[in-house]
């Protein structure tokens, strides 16, 4: 046991320890068996919202309902991902990305993304191009809406990735036709 009452094992000792820190901190090993779950409503614009005349009370007004402009199936690159992206028009002219059955791992620092780049086996291809990040994924399973930016050209953002942006990789991505 003189090897921790030395300074070489001593420094030995702390150097490892820092190591499993640091490792720990960077991969995140738990996020792997977590799971957060998300269930947010498909978006509406109240008919007052939406330019028709309003009612005395704004909680009946009916809801209307918000013009699919692209969707897509997501497939699997570096985490096994399943779930539909959808582009949604809003009666009030703005736009959602929304994500609809979403299934895929939890990770650390998960964002989406809309890319200009195709959608194939290869998951390093959406930092190539342009790419616009929409937000934080919210969950890792359900559904959820984002708000896509009314500068957003979706001439040329065809496609939607579940970004990790700690390690540059995609889990899954979409094309959105």
């Amino acid at each position: 046991m003189k090897f921790f009452r030395h300074p070489v094992g001593l420094a030995v000792i702390g150097l490892g320890a820092a190591s499993v820190a640091f490792v720990m901190y960077l991969f995140q090993p738990w996020r792997l068996l977590t799971t957060v779950v998300v269930n947010e409503a498909p978006p509406t614009v109240s008919s007052a919202q939406a330019g028709a005349p309003s009612s005395d009370t704004p909680s009946e007004q009916p809801a209307s309902a918000p013009a699919q402009l692209a969707s897509g199936t997501f497939v699997t690159h570096e985490h096994r991902t399943t779930g539909t992206a959808h582009v949604l028009r809003l009666p009030d002219g703005s736009r959602v990305l929304r994500l609809e059955n979403l299934d895929t791992s939890d990770g650390p620092d998960l964002r989406v993304w809309l890319s200009d780049q195709p959608v194939t086996k290869d998951w390093y291809v959406f930092d190539d191009g342009r790419h616009l990040e929409l937000d934080h994924l919210k969950g890792n399973q359900g559904n959820a809406n984002y708000a896509i930016p009314a500068e957003a050209d979706l001439g040329t953002l065809k496609s939607v990735t579940i970004w990790c942006k700690r390690f540059s990789v995609s889990f899954g991505a979409a094309a959105l036709n």
